[in-house]
């Protein structure tokens, strides 16, 4: 599992002033601000959330140290994560997404099907990402209990049942 997760990302900017708009992916939006410093994706920036406020389907955000719109857009599409330990741990039936990365997946029937590799959010919902065992393109099957009716966080596996193609 990974020591941090990714709780948010940045959008374009608010105004003249620095603020940003925010798109968190906890189940609170607003607790974001409740992490403490958020650091970049290479984790050579760390971000205070000074101030952070509900607008339509985003948060808007004042980052300490970013003062204009200038500074606010230079950080356009930055992803912000925070430390595994900093989170509440997630009940029995429950995890994080970042955990599925790196699962493997197999058909009900035991058949290996491959690993996830990542889980993207296009706008309709969550999509699981998988590198076939056998190689080839990546297979992208929608996160759903039908097509994901088991997930094993413990066992390190999933099971999947991929369309049937015609």
């Amino acid at each position: 599992m990974s020591a941090r997760v990714l709780i948010a990302q940045i959008g374009a900017a608010h105004g003249v002033r620095g603020e940003l708009r925010l798109k968190a992916f906890t189940q609170d939006p607003m607790s974001v601000a409740r992490y403490g410093a958020l650091e970049t994706e290479d984790g050579t920036r760390c971000f205070e959330i000074e101030s952070v406020r509900p607008a339509k389907d985003v948060l808007v955000v004042r980052l300490k140290g970013v003062a204009d719109r200038n500074a606010a857009e230079a950080l356009t599409n930055t992803r912000l994560y925070v430390a595994r330990e900093k989170l509440p741990k997630p009940a029995d039936d429950e995890f994080y997404v970042a955990d599925l990365v790196g699962l493997a997946a197999a058909t009900h029937g035991g058949e290996a099907f491959g690993i996830v590799k990542a889980v993207h959010n296009f706008g309709a919902g969550d999509v699981l990402e998988i590198e076939p065992m056998s190689g080839g393109a990546t297979v992208m099957l929608p996160f759903s209990e039908a097509t994901v009716p088991v997930i094993d966080i413990a066992a390190r596996r999933i099971v999947v049942e991929p369309p049937v193609e015609a």
